[in-house]
Parts: C-alpha cells; structure tokens; sequence
C-alpha cells in the first residue's frame, strides 16, 4: 500500500533564526548576557529573505558591567537593572513558538554556544557566518562582520538598521544580511557542514610567514604544521586539507580533525 505524505497548509514555514549576544566581557567573575538580538531569514518563493521578525532584549546579568566592556557596546548598569534574566529570556528566543527554525546563525557560533546550550536550542543545527566566508570569499582581507558588511554590500542592507555597530540587534541584523548573500550561491546543509568543522583559513596566521596564502606554502612548511605540538585545531585542519589538495585526493574531514 502505497503512502502518501500530505503537507498541512497550517504548517508553519521554514526560517533560520540569527542569534547576537552581547556580554559583560569579564570572564574571570564569570561572563554574563546583557543583550540579545535575533533577526530571521524567511524561505519563501524559493529563496531566502530578510523577514521581519527581528529584536533586541536587555537581559540582567546579575552582575555590573566592567567600564571596559561598556565602552565597546555602550550598555549601562541602569539599562538591563530591571531586565530579565538570561534563563528567563533565551527560551522563548531560542526555540520561538510556532516558528519552524531549521538552524540558528552566529557570525562566531563558538561565542554564541557558550550561552546557547542545547537545553534551550534542542537539536537544531547552527551555522557559523565566519566559517563559512572563510570558504566563500577567501580573498577578503578581514572577515571580521562589520568588515564584510563594507566590503561585500549585501543587497538591501539598510545602513541606519544596521546601527551602531556592536549592539546585538543591528549586528543580528548584519549577520542575516551576508548569510542571505551566502545562500544565494550554497545550501544550508553545505554551510551547516562547514560549521562543524575547524575553520580553513585562507591565509597562515601566525609567525614570519603570516598573511600569506596557504597555496604559496612549501610542501615542507605544510608538513612541519602536522608533525609539531601546539598548533590549534584550525590551523591542523588547514594544513591537512592543503595536504590533500596538493595530493590530488578529497580532503575527508574526519581524517582532518586528528
């Protein structure tokens, strides 16, 4: 007996929802969200808006906010005092009601996790802005967020909606902007496996050779990266998937990892 799966008209359409946070900044009394902002991309007609749904919340951190952080995002003590905890505020953000979100962004999804946990996302996959214009524009000098809101001028950014810069709504609202301009030319499910994994850096980042383009390293210099202790994850996984350009092979990302 052959079965039919029906789609309900009621069913609610997909969207990806753009997480920013911003924080108290002080890790050794433990870091604190004072500030949310969401901004979601919407599917419809075949393709991937910038949908209405976005915000902002204060969230009380329960703690005061160093002077040094404040001068960075301009939040005050007196601006979250009567705010909502983060416990109290991430659920209905995280995992919104009657929204169907099929992934969660963030222009570095390692800051965003470290408050995001799965107790309020579930299972739903995330995908990392930065990771991803790593892969997409290598030639890019920076991929810091405000950078590339400059340098590659996503089509219907609005410059007043995008400010001031280091605030959690207009940086969602950026983020969303040059994710859409990403899935313009790749599917999610791509960017959701880049994320998983370490980020391939363009260029080597650290000593006499740095700013270089890894595709101008030696075959000795590649090698030397993965038979020396110290390096990050990142960098090993780079110098793997050179590696396995040089040799003509597909880079097998588990392989990459160790």
């Amino acid at each position: 007996m052959r079965r039919h799966i029906v789609r309900m008209e009621s069913e609610a359409a997909p969207i990806i929802r753009i997480i920013d946070l911003e924080t108290t900044g002080d890790r050794a009394g433990g870091d604190r969200v004072v500030e949310i902002g969401w901004q979601d991309l919407d599917w419809a007609d075949g393709q991937w808006r910038v949908g209405s749904e976005r915000g902002a919340r204060f969230v009380n951190p329960e703690r005061l906010i160093p002077a040094r952080t404040q001068a960075i995002h301009h939040i005050l003590d007196r601006d979250v005092e009567g705010a909502q905890t983060w416990l109290d505020v991430a659920p209905a953000i995280l995992k919104p009601a009657n929204r169907r979100v099929v992934a969660l962004a963030a222009h570095r999804v390692a800051f965003e996790q470290r408050w995001c946990r799965k107790a309020f996302t579930g299972t739903v996959a995330w995908i990392c802005t930065f990771k991803c214009a790593l892969r997409l524009w290598p030639d890019e000098p920076s991929h810091a967020n405000q950078f590339l809101r400059y340098s590659r001028r996503p089509q219907g950014l609005d410059q007043e909606a995008g400010l001031p810069a280091h605030r959690a709504g207009p940086d969602a609202y950026v983020t969303a902007h040059l994710l859409r301009e990403m899935l313009c030319v790749t599917r999610v499910e791509t960017l959701i496996g880049w994320t998983r994994e370490p980020a391939l850096l363009p260029r080597v980042t650290f000593g006499e050779n740095r700013g270089r383009r890894w595709s101008a390293m030696s075959d000795e210099f590649v090698a030397s990266i993965l038979q020396r202790r110290g390096f990050d994850a990142d960098i090993r996984f780079t110098a793997r998937h050179e590696q396995a350009l040089r040799a003509g092979r597909t880079a097998d990302p588990q392989a990459m990892l160790f």
